[in-house]
């Protein structure tokens, strides 16, 4: 078995939460979405991010507007939705309830 596709898909399965999550505060364009879930340590790619925002975008989650850039063209800032706030929530409570029970199943077994 491949260690490192079963990490690349541990990650995978939270990408999703961890962007809704770094909007929660205030709007972003892709790279510093981008920036923040690297600093953060999850390894991810813009190849990756871009297919989900627009998936997100289109599920009613997100919305996003463009911006003049002093430094490039026009950025496209994206922003949580209420449906989006909402849906984080539910996906903080989901997160909250199953770490605890993976923390509880994995300290049995150590």
């Amino acid at each position: 078995m491949n260690i490192e596709n079963t990490k690349a898909q541990m990650r995978k399965g939270v990408l999703e939460f961890c962007i809704l999550s770094v909007l929660k505060e205030k709007d972003a364009y892709t790279s510093e979405i981008l920036d923040t879930l690297k600093n953060a340590r999850m390894l991810v790619v813009e190849g990756t991010v871009y297919p989900l925002l627009t998936r997100l975008k289109n599920d009613g989650f997100l919305s996003y507007r463009w911006e003049e850039s002093t430094s490039g063209p026009p950025r496209k800032y994206y922003g949580l939705t209420e449906e989006g706030k909402d849906f984080l929530k539910e996906l903080s409570i989901t997160w909250t309830e199953l770490s605890d029970a993976v923390n509880i199943i994995t300290s049995q077994n150590t």
